[in-house]
């Protein structure tokens, strides 16, 4: 028995006509009429009783019609799920997350992601740059967010930069170096610094202790902090400054003010990164999601790609699963 046996059936049942259903199902009759004897002989009953005038259900048809409306709903929905799955509608995606990820960035790409593929499994690991790269390498994540360039090897990863950012001071509120628009960098020196250990975020580390040591002076680490949220809570509490992204101002801690840099030459900047060799559909349609994300705006002064390489959305707030 084939599937087109069962929908043949349906048709001439619905239709109580063989010529109807033939034309319903775009063939023509008398093959419809043998394809409806091969069932029947299948089955091992009549399903139709003939006459010149009319076509009726046997009891045998009646019993069988139900059960072949439900055998075919249920292969469409095979067909629908097998075409969800190659569209990466349904699975699962495991996402790293640096502890410096952009807070205009983020949150709005993984709401777009949610809403528009509602049964995928979406889930997040806080990690470093270089445990995501290894996570990457062993499959346990299929995508993450970095700062880039990362240190480690990245041989066979795709890298695609989503947002580029300046750096800005995070002070205390009411500092004496408040008082100006912009700072010199050099005027931070001899400041408590409160920062992310260079385990943690290699990259923006280097960054930071590379801006202070380019303007004359070692910034003296007075707190270490793994996440950006912990930074700026320490800032807050008056127990250092800090030099930050720009896109963590999005965190509107109280007591913390922000003040541009200068000089402002050195840019941030976020990316996505993930295995080429990665054959999930799920991955495509997340990256192509982000890709036409990060075209979308640039809400920082300062911030964004160059055009031919796009611009940002949206931050993040950290979580393991969503």
């Amino acid at each position: 028995m084939e599937l087109r046996h069962l929908r043949y059936f349906v048709a001439v049942a619905e239709e109580l006509h063989f010529t109807r259903a033939a034309d319903r199902l775009n063939i023509a009759q008398p093959p419809l009429s043998h394809q409806i004897k091969q069932l029947e002989e299948e089955l091992g009953a009549r399903l139709f009783k003939r006459s010149k005038r009319q076509v009726e259900l046997t009891p045998a048809g009646r019993a069988v019609l139900d059960e072949a409306r439900r055998t075919i709903g249920q292969a469409e929905l095979v067909v629908m799920a097998a075409r969800r799955a190659r569209r990466g509608e349904v699975g699962e995606l495991n996402l790293g997350v640096s502890s410096s990820a952009p807070y205009t960035t983020l949150p709005a790409i993984l709401r777009t992601f949610r809403a528009r593929y509602a049964a995928v499994r979406l889930t997040l690991y806080e990690r470093s740059t270089e445990e995501q790269i290894a996570m990457l390498r062993t499959g346990t994540i299929d995508a993450g967010f970095v700062r880039s360039p990362p240190p480690a090897d990245t041989v066979g990863l795709e890298i695609r930069p989503i947002l580029r950012e300046p750096l800005v001071a995070a002070l205390p509120q009411g500092h004496r170096l408040a008082r100006s628009k912009q700072l010199a960098v050099r005027a931070l020196k001899g400041e408590p610094f409160i920062l992310s250990p260079r385990h943690a975020a290699p990259t923006l580390y280097d960054q930071i202790v590379g801006l202070c040591r380019r303007e004359g002076f070692e910034p003296q680490v007075a707190q270490e902090a793994t996440q950006m949220q912990t930074i700026v809570s320490l800032v807050s509490a008056g127990l250092g400054v800090a030099i930050v992204p720009a896109s963590i101002q999005k965190l509107h801690r109280a007591r913390v003010t922000y003040r541009a840099l200068r000089p402002n030459d050195v840019m941030t900047e976020m990316a996505l990164i993930y295995d080429l060799a990665n054959p999930s559909r799920v991955l495509a349609a997340f990256v192509e999601l982000v890709e036409k994300k990060r075209t979308a705006f640039s809400e920082l002064p300062g911030a964004g790609l160059p055009a031919e390489r796009g611009a940002p959305v949206d931050g993040i707030k950290s979580s393991d699963r969503l």
